[in-house]
């Protein structure tokens, strides 16, 4: 099997550097021409429907999780998803791959010895869908091993959110995190679901992404670019076609789960 791979990088010198090493340790991985940001990434993904993925997180305009989730959300449905693998600055965004169903992450400046780790477990994934593994799907993502990553040496970690104080015209109201039935964006602002008599619905000006950090993971997950949800707070999913749909207790309407976040609902 000779898999292809795209990287994208707003930085050239960086994806040539990265092109070479894994040309290095990989001899027979095809390079697609690199995507200097996330918009390109997204559109070579759909045109090239390559194998794997390396995508910056920070890039201009376009983030590498957006177009991480842009481009799952549109691919065939007769295709295997890619693979993605995150280049990243800073350790804090380790996490917040790993919620993404990356295979693995690489931190910059990208090291030979840590990349080898990761095109080792690129290649496990590609074995195991050839020797019969879901087609759609990856092995289940493994938390990152903090020794193995470095993570945390950079930058502390926020405390955690327990109440949320939303403005309610000449009001504050005070909003236990426990209480939020789920988070959705709204065009500039975030919107809270709630089953509290008389304020179900409460927006704030704090992004998902600057949000998300400060929630616990084991009870709030993200299932789509736009939406977060109170896992004690689901009443079932549901598949809807190809696609699943999430049920809220007590509300009418549902919640769509995006491809990237699929892997999260499987029967025990």
């Amino acid at each position: 099997m000779t898999p292809l791979a795209l990287i994208a990088e707003d930085e050239p010198l960086l994806a040539d550097a990265l092109a070479r090493m894994l040309q290095r340790l990989w001899p027979e991985l095809r390079l697609l021409p690199a995507a200097p940001d996330g918009q390109a990434a997204i559109d070579a993904a759909l045109e090239a429907l390559p194998d794997i993925l390396f995508l910056d997180i920070q890039m201009p305009d376009v983030t590498g999780l957006d177009a991480a989730d842009v481009i799952l959300e549109r691919w065939p449905d007769d295709r295997p998803l890619p693979l993605i693998a995150f280049v990243t600055a800073y350790d804090h965004y380790a996490l917040a791959a790993f919620e993404h169903a990356a295979v693995d992450y690489v931190l910059k400046p990208v090291q030979s010895t840590r990349l080898g780790t990761t095109v080792s477990r690129l290649q496990a994934q590609l074995t195991w869908r050839q020797q019969g593994g879901e087609p759609g799907a990856s092995l289940q993502p493994q938390l990152p091993d903090e020794a193995d990553h470095g993570i945390g040496a950079s930058m502390p970690r926020p405390e955690p959110l327990s109440i949320i104080q939303v403005a309610a015209g000449q009001s504050l109201v005070m909003v236990p995190v426990d209480e939020v039935l789920c988070f959705e964006a709204a065009d500039k602002y975030v919107r809270l679901v709630t089953d509290r008599a008389g304020s179900s619905e409460l927006l704030i000006r704090t992004p998902l992404r600057e949000l998300l950090p400060r929630l616990d993971a084991n009870r709030f997950w993200q299932v789509h670019r736009s939406a977060v949800v109170n896992v004690t707070a689901i009443d079932r999913v549901i598949r809807d076609g190809s696609k699943l749909r999430i049920h809220i207790r007590g509300r009418a309407e549902t919640l769509e789960v995006s491809r990237m976040y699929a892997h999260r609902f499987k029967a025990m």
